[in-house]
């Protein structure tokens, strides 16, 4: 009886050992830039006039991505004033970002812009590294993929703490029913005022095939606040007619000081 014991209790412990260990292993980031309530909003500049406003809001949901809390990101843009009778804007984007893997699990997207629509929902399955589509086709795509919004809050979290000039991160990302390697540069440290005043800030540009998207490669350019909270606070896009230029008008529910603003 005793033998038959060990050897029950032998076959337990083993069949254990191997349903834990077959389970996904997703990645763990140590994410000390954002959490549930933050609110970053935006002016979106065309020249010296201002066309349009951007917020980007991290809420709490019940939603679960294969059983784990996510992050519900929501990114809204608009046009204002004038600007909806020459050319209308309004947009939303939805990322619900694993709270500790910052990769998405659902990305949804809604594009209204002068009449022009786009209606984007994809299901990032993680686990068996692949992105559903909505529209019945699935995509191969590695585990940690991000989506068009989920990316900037990854990029947040990355260790800039030995960071030198001319330095490249690469994050694969999908996209359009694409996937690509999203590539940003380091270009080094600025001070940008604002008119909610003066911050030190780290540039990067986009490493993007010359002549398919813009002219030259820094023709855009972005800022981030060089503190815990990495919050992109300035985007420079240079276009045939002139340049636009978000920036930041407002801030709350950080996570951190926002210690990179010059007092």
């Amino acid at each position: 009886m005793g033998k038959i014991v060990k050897g029950l209790s032998i076959v337990v412990l083993t069949s254990f050992l191997i349903s834990s260990s077959s389970g996904p292993k997703y990645p763990t980031v140590d994410n000390q830039a954002f959490q549930i309530g933050e609110r970053l909003r935006y002016r979106i500049s065309y020249g010296f006039i201002d066309a349009g406003e951007a917020v980007l809001e991290t809420k709490e949901t019940e939603v679960k991505g294969a059983g784990r809390k996510l992050y519900h990101v929501v990114g809204t843009g608009k046009t204002l004033g004038a600007f909806n009778a020459v050319y209308r804007v309004n947009d939303r984007y939805e990322s619900y970002i694993d709270q500790q893997s910052i990769m998405p699990w659902f990305f949804y997207r809604r594009v209204d812009e002068g009449g022009y629509k786009i209606k984007q929902d994809y299901t990032f399955r993680q686990h068996s590294e692949k992105v559903d589509n909505g529209k019945g086709k699935s995509f191969k795509a590695p585990m940690g993929v991000q989506d068009m919004i989920s990316c900037f809050y990854f990029a947040r979290t990355l260790d800039f703490s030995h960071i030198k000039k001319g330095k490249v991160f690469v994050i694969p990302t999908f996209m359009d029913d694409e996937l690509f390697e999203l590539k940003i540069k380091y270009m080094g440290d600025e001070v940008i005022e604002l008119r909610k005043g003066k911050f030190k800030c780290m540039r990067f540009v986009p490493v993007v095939q010359t002549g398919r998207y813009f002219k030259h490669e820094e023709d855009v350019s972005f800022w981030v606040t060089k503190d815990k909270n990495r919050i992109p606070i300035q985007i420079k896009a240079k276009i045939p007619v002139g340049s636009v230029k978000m920036h930041l008008v407002g801030y709350s529910g950080l996570k951190n000081e926002l210690s990179s603003k010059i007092k």
